[in-house]
């Protein structure tokens, strides 16, 4: 009972939100149709489950007018079924799909808001937070109608059918057998002691799901990553001849699929044996009990009839856990991992810097910045220091000793330290890392990212790309390109220098941004950035000793092997 009350607790918590936002009247109209439904076409089977005992009544009477009369029934029966299960199977669906809408949008926000996505891949809380975004919402839904409007169906069956097969089988008597007891719907009580035995061994057979699924889940998104990253990394492990080795890595992501995969089929292979015997026992059992009285002319054709399709509604409504068990074992899985997923997101660190503009300010700079690594180690502690307004500033350091640590704190994503950076208020502040990124899209999209509301013309962008050297592909402005893939790693990094001279920014931090360009390149990038932003304060990270012609002033972040780094003015 208390993996029960968990299951319905957590179940709720994950699905009661939609139900109460801001699309919650059409989402409660949505479900009161889809249950509305359901009802109805347990209607229908309660009128059908009637015309079975009429019908085979006039085959056995030999009544021809009785039988054409109930094919006409039959008919209108049969095109009320029709209608409402087309019915079933818009509504039900639409209401999944505008949910999962909800969820995705819900769920996208919540992972990106405080850079989540962040701080999950830095600590690998969680695997695969992609995968739990596009496939558990999708499936959140998908098994929830489909429990949910079952049990009601179930409920609803079991209700209507337990009263005509109470009636219909009437009382049994035990004294045949010398105990003086009469058994009132006898064949109601058969059905549920039934169900409830097949209930027990199936959970017992088929609990082990809940943990297979949710390693399912895992290993198939592994594998889909590893195959992305083979197509994303196509040029370095093709130059490496690294064909191998990666074939190798992705046999083994299979291997655990594979494993995984003959666990849940050797386990649902257990639970199918059992289901499927247990169904074929509930067929033949009503016949069995009924054909007595049949022989003996007691019972007509049609009631044997009704009562063996009564015994199998109510048996059937009984048995719902046990024919649904899988989707239970799945949703469980499905509700772990998306539960997984918010803790995950949710999760800071009781510390934090603090960036913050401030009014009247005219340098950057930082006062208390301690800084970590996920592991715990220290490479910052307690550090002040500013960065003035128009001083160019170099920070170098051995490799290893923090300075990109320190470049992400100054941007306010860096989750493991303490302090204060204080920012100008107003000031345009950009950081470019040493790997850029580009969004799929057009080459006019890339060059403005991430500044949507830019008002830069086509003539600035294209002005842009030629001052870093990159007027041939000008000319692809409306080009839709995964351009990661085109350029190569100078051209993307000299596109991400055209991106600060579109966004004009007061500050620019550069983070081994011309780390792939040669020297000539290099010098033509920071002449460009010097001569179009002359008001902009620069400030580098880098090693190569050309870069301290570019700036006024040298920091370095001195820090030995597993010492606290410190930064020292050169």
């Amino acid at each position: 009972m208390k993996r029960v009350g968990s299951f319905v607790g957590d179940w709720w918590r994950l699905v009661i939100p939609y139900f109460k936002s801001e699309e919650r009247w059409i989402a409660i109209t949505l479900l009161v149709g889809a249950i509305s439904l359901t009802f109805v076409a347990v209607g229908l089977e309660v009128l059908f489950n009637d015309w079975n005992r009429r019908f085979y009544d006039s085959l056995q009477n030999k009544d021809e007018a009785a039988f054409w009369r109930e094919i006409t029934i039959f008919s209108l029966l049969a095109a009320g079924f029709i209608a409402a299960g087309v019915a079933r199977a818009i509504v039900s669906p639409y209401l999944r799909l505008r949910w999962r809408r909800w969820l995705t949008r819900q769920y996208l926000a919540h992972w990106l808001d405080g850079r989540g996505y962040y701080r999950i891949e830095l600590q690998r809380t969680v695997d695969n937070a992609d995968q739990r975004i596009a496939e558990d919402l999708r499936q959140l839904g998908e098994y929830t109608m489909t429990l949910l409007l079952g049990i009601l169906g179930a409920v609803a069956t079991l209700i209507s059918f337990l009263f005509i097969l109470w009636n219909l089988s009437g009382p049994l008597s035990l004294k045949p057998i010398g105990i003086d007891i009469t058994i009132p719907g006898y064949m109601a009580w058969v059905a549920l002691i039934y169900a409830v035995i097949g209930t027990f061994f199936a959970n017992l057979v088929g609990r082990r799901l809940i943990p297979l699924n949710f390693q399912r889940q895992r290993y198939e998104a592994n594998f889909r990553f590893s195959l992305v990253r083979v197509r994303e990394n196509a040029e370095g492990i093709a130059l490496y001849r690294g064909e191998e080795r990666e074939a190798e890595v992705l046999n083994q992501r299979f291997a655990d699929v594979f494993a995984n995969g003959w666990q849940v089929l050797f386990t649902q292979a257990q639970l199918a044996l059992y289901q499927v015997s247990y169904g074929q026992i509930a067929i033949i059992f009503p016949y069995i009990v009924t054909a007595p009285g049949f022989f003996s002319g007691a019972l007509t054709l049609g009631v044997v009839m009704q009562t063996a399709s009564a015994f199998g509604q109510v048996q059937g409504a009984l048995s719902f856990f046990i024919d649904n068990y899988t989707y239970l074992a799945e949703l469980r899985a499905v509700m772990d991992r998306l539960m997984g997923l918010q803790k995950a997101s949710d999760a800071k660190p009781a510390t934090s810097i603090e960036v913050a503009p401030e009014p009247g300010r005219s340098d950057l700079g930082a006062a208390g910045l301690t800084l970590g690594l996920p592991n715990g180690q220290a490479l910052l502690a307690d550090a002040t220091f500013a960065l003035p307004r128009g001083r160019s500033t170099l920070i170098t350091g051995a490799s290893g000793s923090g300075k990109s640590t320190l470049f992400r704190a100054l941007a306010g994503i860096w989750p493991f330290g303490k302090g204060q950076v204080r920012v100008p208020a107003g000031a345009r502040v950009l950081f470019l890392p040493q790997k850029p990124y580009i969004p799929i899209g057009t080459l006019r999209d890339a060059v403005k990212y991430p500044d949507e509301q830019s008002t830069a013309s086509d003539a600035e962008i294209v002005s842009a790309l030629e001052a870093v050297k990159l007027g041939h592909i000008a000319g692809r402005m409306d080009e839709v390109a995964h351009w990661t893939n085109i350029l190569s790693g100078g051209e993307q990094q000299r596109l991400a220098v055209a991106r600060a001279l579109v966004f004009k920014p007061d500050w620019l931090f550069l983070d081994e941004a011309t780390a792939s360009l040669d020297e000539a390149m290099e010098t033509a990038v920071y002449e460009a950035l010097k001569q179009r932003l002359p008001a902009m304060t620069m400030v580098s990270i880098g090693h190569r000793p050309s870069l301290r012609q570019w700036h006024d002033r040298q920091i370095e972040l001195r820090r030995g092997q597993g010492e606290v780094g410190r930064l020292v003015e050169a």
